[in-house]
């Protein structure tokens, strides 16, 4: 046992390791664990507590009359119940309840119980339970209507009978959710047992509370009104706290660059780090032949504590122990891989099934006790890419996402992580464990209790939340307010029957109707321009125009208020609230009108106002990416007379925002979907301007973005801003991640900086000769075989077996079949690292590579075509400046 104060010397061999018997899984450490290692009494600080623990741990039945945070619902398949894991804030632990209320699957449809009995397929499948009749309101033909109700035994019947009848409502809807949307459950919320029965603890708003609430959406109809009112506790109460721990392994791997397959997990696991939010680090390292100390380039994080194993198996039961008695643990990427290949290693090894503490399910790993949260699935969501975190990564990577959320990087090693050494393998390995939990840590708890906040809004549970996409969560709350209202919930299929009718013409190949207007941008560089944009337009244009796909182009509109949508011709019905434009409506101006102010509001405390501006960011990544969902053909609540009424109110909007603009003296230079740029805007013309908007259009017209200057090329959606403050905004110009040499990315980003640095015309001419000169460097160094096979090297991951790839080879599957006619093996997950060559493959691996055989002009292709349109942006282009170098050498004799 070492801990991070105290290392060996560099060199040293690690210490043997003696292990005694297995022990049973409720009392002492388990088989093999490093008895010789540990101080008297077990492991020192936290770890010392956890060694006492149960290896196996299942979560107690939840006690009557307590409150408890929901977190997950489950269909429980031993029981054939529905379940739900809650925390205890006060117990610090995870509870369960299982459904004592007979609910059950089931399905609706539109034939009557007594024709149903005539089709045997489904009264006599052996999965079949009962038939009910319920009464639903059909909101897309605006009528009450009976339905026959299909009970079943076990939600997988669902699928084989609802294709038996002519038409299945609410048949795609999974269990787990729906037992959410019947028992009006909120998860991320205080629930209560009580007689059997999960019920979500209502809030009492205090009078002052809900008098403000009512204030703010006066002039709202009653229904609206009434929902604000019970959706205020969602954004007050207090989230849960759970402990949390960070898990991450690393494998034996033959050579660098090899992704080991977690289903057949072939390797040994060498390494298991974990960080806890209680503050304990620890490191278990399996003892190898060869393995030493070795030479740490670095520092441990403090407090670290190494164990050593001589055994995989004692070394994965003591790890087992750990995760099954966490209520949350975090993974990067561990459904696909570190948890898959646990499990299949702890088999591998004889570890029985039921020391094992995961379970699966049909998308995603879960724990027996705890909750499983992969952020690597998380951080991929678009909307929270986007939306929160403004694009501050642009790749899905653990170092990507740290180094711009947190401004840390992980361990950079030259060897394979085989050949490291110990203290090496627990630094490179904890690294990774604590970025893992610093990512739900940092900024107080912000991306913890942004989960909590989308849990809430789209009553998700947890496991679900962080690991699908936007368009589930805005499903997931409209389903919820169906079945809290007795709606019907219509299919896609009848959505676009009834209101699939479009009257624009789409611009680009593909797209069903018009889009958004984009200007056309002028080419040049300008200096102080500033970017306007109209907060949330597409939310805000769904709202004020009532916009939902019962309320456009409606079979009936009672009040008779119906307006045309401009230029397209369609419908609205505007005396009753349309479903979508409700909810949509109440996120944003909750957003607008309460919390973006109380995020600012400085008589409230910091740690209050970060949990406000948590609130107006998690509405904001909800609100934002709405229309995008609505707009989507596989959105269940797709209406493409809904879409295109929305492009065509914005369209209309900025045509008459730019008229006003011009009329107002003010310079566009360029405007897309919801932005205009504004040349060095005189600060009344643009209070103007704002005015209009609001007093028109009911939108607000931000300053988004102010630029110390923009350089546009001259095509839409491409442009590079150098903000006042001197970072560098780039749109369309990015370095293309996937088949871009490493050495083309570093020479880009230097060209950036470059740009960044400049704060004047006089100096930006200067810099646009420094790039010339840089770019003519490259060509040189290109030329002179100056740059390394590894500074050439593109870098790829193969997907699948080679074999596989039939249909077309790509460049990387062409340099893994040479290295397989080499001898060396390639497996799935394997990172290919090949060069472009000249010769009919065209392509070498780096490993059987010369510099000799590097196809020079490829490589002088490839930086054109990533530098040109900088080039053009800043008033160059590539001929001009390799013409020139050309030019040069010829008249020097260079």
């Amino acid at each position: 046992m070492w801990e991070a104060d105290a290392p060996p010397q560099p060199g040293e061999a690690a210490p043997e390791t003696r292990h005694g018997e297995a022990s049973g899984p409720d009392t002492g450490p388990a088989a093999g664990s490093a008895e010789s290692l540990r101080f008297e009494g077990g492991l020192p600080g936290p770890l010392g507590g956890l060694s006492k623990l149960p290896l196996v741990r299942e979560p107690r039945e939840a006690p009557e009359n307590r409150r408890l945070y929901l977190l997950q619902t489950l269909y429980d398949g031993d029981r054939g119940v529905a379940a739900a894991k809650l925390y205890d804030p006060e117990a610090e632990e995870i509870y369960i309840h299982h459904d004592g209320s007979g609910y059950k699957p089931y399905f609706l449809t539109d034939i009557p119980p007594d024709k149903l009995q005539e089709i045997p397929a489904v009264v006599r499948h052996p999965g079949f339970d009962h038939i009910e009749v319920v009464e639903k309101f059909d909101l897309l033909r605006w009528q009450r209507l009976k339905a026959t109700k299909i009970v079943v035994k076990t939600p997988d019947v669902v699928p084989a009978l609802r294709d038996k009848v002519p038409r299945a409502w609410e048949a795609n809807i999974k269990f787990h959710h729906n037992y959410i949307y019947d028992k009006a459950l909120i998860p991320g919320m205080i629930h209560r047992v009580e007689k059997g029965e999960l019920r979500w603890e209502t809030v009492q708003l205090t009078s002052e509370e809900e008098e403000h609430i009512r204030s703010i959406f006066e002039g709202e109809d009653k229904d609206t009104v009434e929902m604000a009112v019970k959706w205020y506790p969602l954004f007050e109460q207090e989230p849960p706290r759970p402990r949390r721990l960070a898990v991450d392994i690393e494998v034996y791997t033959p050579f660098k660059g090899r992704i080991p397959d977690a289903n057949k997990a072939s390797y040994p696991v060498i390494s298991v780090a974990f960080a806890s939010d209680e503050g304990w680090k620890a490191v278990f390292i399996l003892a190898r032949p060869g393995l030493t100390a070795g030479h740490l380039r670095g520092k441990l994080p403090e407090g670290t504590i190494i164990e050593i194993f001589d055994d995989e198996r004692a070394m994965l039961l003591e790890t087992f122990r750990i995760i099954a008695n966490y209520p949350i643990v975090l993974t990067f990427n561990g459904d696909s891989f570190d948890f898959t290949y646990l499990y299949n290693r702890a088999l591998k090894l004889g570890i029985d099934r039921s020391l094992i503490p995961f379970r699966f399910s049909k998308n995603y790993i879960s724990l027996r006790y705890g909750l499983h949260i992969d952020l690597y699935k998380f951080f991929s969501t678009k909307a929270i890419q986007t939306y929160a975190f403004g694009n501050a990564y642009k790749e899905f990577t653990l170092d990507a996402i740290a180094s711009a959320l947190l401004g840390e990087h992980k361990v950079e090693v030259e060897a394979s992580i085989s050949d490291l050494g110990l203290l090496e393998l627990a630094r490179y390995n904890v690294r990774d464990a604590e970025l893992t939990l610093k990512l739900t840590t940092f900024n107080d708890d912000l991306v913890w209790k942004l989960i909590i906040l989308i849990m809430r809004i789209s009553k998700l549970p947890i496991e679900d939340v962080t690991r699908s996409q936007v368009s589930a969560w805005v499903k997931s709350l409209l389903y919820w307010e169906h079945r809290r209202r007795d709606y019907l919930i219509p299919t896609r299929e009848e959505i676009k029957v009834l209101k699939g009718k479009v009257f624009s013409t789409a611009l680009i190949k593909g797209k069903k109707y018009q889009g958004a207007l984009v200007l056309d941008p002028p080419s040049g560089v300008f200096f102080n321009v500033v970017v306007l944009d109209f907060a949330s337009l597409y939310p805000s244009i769904i709202k004020k125009w009532n916009l939902s796909y019962e309320t456009i182009n409606p079979v009936e509109c009672p009040g008779g208020r119906v307006v045309e949508i401009p230029d397209v011709g369609h419908k609205v019905c505007m005396s009753v609230p349309g479903i979508t434009a409700q909810v949509v409506g109440l996120l944003r101006d909750y957003r607008v009108k309460i919390y973006k102010k109380r995020a600012k509001d400085k008589s409230l405390g910091e740690k209050q106002r970060a949990w406000y501006n948590t609130v107006q960011a998690a509405m904001k990544v909800y609100i934002n990416a709405s229309y995008g969902v609505f707009g989507a053909e596989n959105f269940p609540f797709y209406s493409p007379a809904l879409a295109e009424s929305v492009t065509a109110i914005g369209r209309y909007t900025i045509k008459e925002t730019l008229r006003k603009a011009a009329e107002l003296g003010l310079f566009v230079l360029y405007g897309d979907t919801d932005s205009l740029f504004l040349w060095a805007p005189p600060e009344e013309a643009l209070s103007e301007l704002q005015e209009y908007v609001e007093r028109n259009f009911g939108l607000d017209l931000e300053v988004d973005k102010a630029y110390r200057f923009v350089t546009f090329s001259g095509l839409k959606k491409n442009y590079i801003g150098v903000y006042m403050e001197g970072g560098v905004d780039v749109k369309g110009l990015v370095a293309k991640k996937r088949n871009t040499p490493e050495f083309l990315k570093k020479e880009f980003a230097e060209v950036l900086d470059i740009l960044g640095a400049v704060t004047d015309p006089f100096e930006f001419v200067k810099a646009k000769n420094t790039i010339k000169q840089k770019l003519r460097g490259i060509y040189d160094k290109l030329r002179g075989l100056e740059y390394n096979l590894d500074e050439l090297a593109v870098k790829m991951a193969l997907n699948k077996p080679v074999s596989e790839y039939t249909k077309n080879t790509p460049q990387h599957v062409k340099a893994a079949r040479q290295l397989i006619a080499a001898g060396i093996e390639v497996l799935p997950g394997d990172v290919i690292s090949f060069v472009k060559v000249k010769g009919r493959e065209g392509v070498k691996p780096v490993q059987l590579a010369r510099l000799i055989e590097v196809d020079i002009e490829k490589y002088i292709e490839t930086a054109k075509s990533i530098f040109e349109q900088v080039l053009a942006a800043i008033g160059l282009t590539w001929d001009e400046v390799i013409g020139a170098h050309r030019l040069e050498m010829f008249l020097f004799n260079r």
